[in-house]
């Protein structure tokens, strides 16, 4: 099988051909279209489990598949974070583990790329998996906004975990940061 046409690969593409979507969902009536952008973003999220789990458990893995499964997370994460600010749903003190979360996964994408020359992995921690699924539940909550009549305050929820995310981003970001400098001149 081509390497390219792989489940975990496919699975890859296909949460990039999710971004868009994702995107264009929030030009569309609401409460309607934040449902459907959070279904959807949801579904990109799981893909991303996904990909990786049939990579170790198929022997799938591929050069293609190490270098796009972190872009595709990175810009699904990162125009998620941009609409939300742009619609106004992240704003005023929530924008700064927004930017944190941002800083991060240039700063890493940065330092991985680096690493890789010199044959050093930069492998994810257990913190990290962590600080990733608490920022995908945080943005698919502020996706979805208020519901009116719902006794939990969604809005108020992803809020928090954004805040939550964003501290665990640092640390994170930190551990990675110590680790790879190690390695530089």
């Amino acid at each position: 099988m081509r390497t390219h046409t792989n489940i975990p690969n496919l699975l890859t593409f296909a949460r990039l051909a999710m971004v868009p979507i994702v995107v264009g969902l929030f030009y569309l009536d609401r409460p309607l279209s934040n449902w459907a952008a959070a279904s959807i973003f949801i579904l990109a999220c799981i893909t991303d489990y996904l990909d990786g789990y049939f990579a170790r458990t198929l022997s799938q893995t591929s050069d293609l598949g190490r270098f796009l499964d972190p872009v595709a997370d990175k810009v699904l994460i990162a125009a998620t974070i941009l609409m939300l600010v742009g619609f106004d749903r992240i704003g005023g003190l929530s924008l700064i583990p927004a930017v944190i979360i941002l800083c991060r996964e240039v700063l890493v994408s940065g330092l991985r790329e680096f690493l890789a020359d010199t044959k050093v992995p930069l492998p994810v921690t257990h913190l990290a998996k962590w600080k990733t699924g608490i920022q995908m539940v945080a943005l698919s909550l502020l996706i979805i906004d208020d519901v009116p009549g719902w006794p939990l305050p969604i809005d108020f929820l992803g809020t928090v975990g954004l805040w939550i995310a964003g501290f665990l981003t640092v640390l994170t970001g930190y551990d990675y940061l110590k680790a790879g400098l190690q390695h530089i001149d």
